[in-house]
């Protein structure tokens, strides 16, 4: 992951150095432990982890998951402390250009995304997503497939997100759903994925079919976010290059087409019923 020769830290997959608050928390669990008196091999024997495992999270060399966090705190009687940066910690997993925007829709109160080539990120399976990832080129690091897999099926947790709660609508091309990414098994699993989601009171699943031709939404895909303060974005990204857009003229324009998406759309009853059919059930 890291070379320090000559003393720099080299770039690795795009990513120039690890996450400064993966160090932190490294620094922070080291704190803890040594206050309750306790060596690695101690604390990993008391939350079922490695030696080298608790080595690597506290030099910030790898970054601590949710039950690593859990478990820290209750042997450390920390009282949440570790718990506090999870979010960070798992933010900082996601590839440096979506970070911001992934701060900015976790603070979102909704978010209309329409996508014309997979199944977005937010409503992917484990086995669809470690598809992906593993057909990058230049090939990512297997360490890096596993963290950016790990963020991403993190984020899902705004699904179920209920302080506030968050409205989602996704409209995304029956020719993203036809795509076998991975195996027919796969795909049967991510598209049950969709129906188990789409059945939540706050996720709309529409469907864009291939039938409905020319429409606006082939420019690209987009999404449109709404924050807590009642300001509008639009992230726009292509090949790994975003855009942001808060300038109030422009989003309109986003918005606008994205409400004639949605009447171009099937509906969520109709969306389901397709999404049943290419799953093989009744």
């Amino acid at each position: 992951m890291r070379d320090t020769r000559n003393g720099r830290t080299a770039s690795v997959n795009g990513e120039s150095e690890l996450p400064g608050v993966w160090a932190a928390y490294g620094r922070l669990l080291q704190h803890l432990r040594k206050q309750a008196g306790l060596s690695q091999q101690a604390l990993g024997e008391a939350i079922g982890y490695s030696l080298e495992q608790v080595a690597s999270v506290e030099q910030g060399r790898r970054p601590a998951k949710a039950a690593f966090t859990l478990a820290a705190d209750r042997a450390l009687e920390s009282r949440g402390v570790l718990e506090v940066l999870q979010d960070e910690v798992e933010r900082a997993k996601l590839p440096r250009f979506f970070r911001d925007f992934a701060l900015l829709e976790a603070e979102a109160l909704s978010r209309f995304s329409y996508d014309p080539l997979l199944v977005p990120g937010l409503l992917q399976t484990h086995a669809y997503a470690q598809t992906l990832l593993e057909a990058h080129f230049p090939p990512l690091d297997e360490e890096i497939i596993e963290q950016r897999v790990s963020g991403r099926l993190a984020r899902q947790a705004l699904l179920a997100r209920r302080s506030p709660p968050m409205v989602f609508v996704f409209i995304v091309e029956e020719g993203a759903l036809r795509r076998t990414v991975g195996s027919s098994a796969v795909m049967r699993e991510q598209l049950r994925h969709l129906l188990t989601c789409s059945q939540m009171r706050n996720v709309e699943v529409q469907v864009m079919p291939t039938t409905r031709g020319a429409h606006s939404g082939l420019n690209g895909p987009m999404v449109l976010v709404e924050s807590t303060d009642r300001r509008q974005h639009v992230y726009v990204e292509a090949q790994d290059v975003v855009s942001v857009r808060s300038d109030r003229s422009e989003v309109s324009e986003f918005w606008l087409r994205y409400g004639m998406l949605r009447s171009q759309a099937l509906n969520s009853e109709d969306s389901s019923h397709l999404i049943q059919r290419m799953a093989g059930e009744p």
